[in-house]
Parts: structure tokens; sequence; C-alpha cells
């Protein structure tokens, strides 16, 4: 093995048995002269680590073991079904519960006029206890009547008390960072990784019943999809109705 090949098998080990989630790695320079590398070989390691997301940093503080990323599938399921499934407990921070105009943009994806009232929900949800993604979902307030609070799934209180079933959506994911206050909501250093997720969801009867803007950590998640192609003598599809909360 090469100097760097040993650091990197021991950062390795130190990572799957010994430093906990959010415990902080020795300092370069201690890695250094345990190694006898230059403290740039040592940084060229903890980049590899933090391309496979092994390790995240925190300018100042120093490299940090990162939790195992959560792989959320392209399926219309929502936040509460996707951390029980994988054994860990949802939760949500409520942070804003209001009806307001919709505005140009959230009126066009939910078919209303600008002036017509939406009901605005901003949280932040957790998988045991730890911010996972900050959203702002918006639903036409004439489909919500009386709805002024909301615990668990949102898509669960649509059902249990409108009748509202959510059958598919349209969503699109890119890649953002986190600006201080997204940061800040999700325990998370400021201008880190982040996924976009943006998603209008449908009822069985084809209305929009939810526009959504959600923000994921991108250290701690990451979505799945599965491709296929077209069939022989079809046209292949633009994109695929899919998501939920």
């Amino acid at each position: 093995m090469t100097k760097h090949e040993r650091l990197h098998a021991h950062l390795e080990t130190l990572i799957q048995g010994g430093i906990g989630p959010d415990q902080r790695l020795p300092p370069e320079r201690e890695l250094a002269e345990a190694f006898g590398v230059s403290r740039m070989t040592v940084r060229h390691a903890l980049d590899r680590l933090e391309r496979e997301r092994r390790v995240y940093r925190v300018q100042g503080a120093g490299t940090f073991v990162a939790r195992p990323p959560i792989a959320k599938t392209i399926e219309l399921t929502s936040f509460t079904e996707d951390m029980r499934r994988r054994g860990l407990v949802p939760g949500s921070v409520l942070r804003v519960f209001e009806t307001v105009a919709a505005g140009p943009e959230i009126g066009y994806a939910l078919s209303l006029s600008p002036a017509d009232e939406v009901v605005h929900v901003e949280r932040v949800r957790t998988a045991d206890g730890i911010p996972m993604c900050l959203e702002h979902a918006y639903l036409p307030a004439a489909l919500v009547p009386g709805l002024t609070t909301l615990e668990g799934s949102l898509y669960s209180e649509l059902h249990r008390r409108y009748r509202i079933r959510i059958t598919h959506a349209e969503q699109s994911i890119r890649a953002t960072v986190l600006d201080q206050e997204a940061a800040a909501r999700l325990d998370a250093p400021p201008f880190s990784p982040a996924l976009l997720v943006e998603r209008t969801a449908f009822d069985e009867r084809d209305r929009p019943v939810e526009r959504a803007m959600s923000t994921y950590r991108g250290d701690r998640y990451s979505f799945e999809i599965a491709v296929t192609t077209a069939a022989a003598g079809s046209p292949a599809r633009a994109g695929r109705r899919s998501g939920g909360e």
C-alpha cells in the first residue's frame, strides 16, 4: 500500500467502526504527522471521502463523519411513509401556517387566479429528530375549508378530512445550495449542496391540489430513478409523474 492508500484505509476504518456520525475526524496536521505525508495528501484523501459522501466539512471546525444518506425512490409516497419504511421516526416542525393570495406562480400551478386564496404550510421535516427537508406547500383554500393546523402526513390529512386522494404528480429535481436561512432551518452549513424538488400534485379527478417546493439536505438525501427504454415503435416519454409528501 502507498501512504495515500494506507491513510484512506485508516480513515475508512475510523468511519466504519470508530467514530460515529457527526463526530469530528482527527485534524489534518495530526493525520499528516501520523502517516508521514503532506497536508495536501491528507486533503486529497478527505476530498475523496467527501465526494463519496462519507464525510462533510464545516469551515473553521474540521471534518466530520456523515450520516448514511437516505435514498428516496421516485414513487408517490409521503415523507412520513418513506421514513417509516426505513425504520426512522418521521417528524415535523411547523413554522408557518397561513392563508395568502396565490400570486402568479402558485396560481398558475394550481389553475387559480393570482387573487385566489391558498393555504401555505412551511415545515421542517425530520427523521429521528434530525432535520432532512424544508418544505413549502400550497393548497387551494377552497378545497380545504377549516384547515388551520397540520400534524403528520399532509396527504393522509387531505384524505381523512376532505376525501382528497393524491394519485399522481409532476415533479422536477435540481441541484442547489442552502442559503443562510434554509441552512439554519436544516442545521447544515450555509451554501452546502442541496436538492430542490418542485412538485404539483393531482387528485383522482386530475385537479391540482398541491404545489410544493422542498429543499433536501444534499448530504442526507438521494433520489433513485428506474429508467427503461421506450417500447418498440412508441415515442420516448419526456418525463414522468411522480413524487409525494
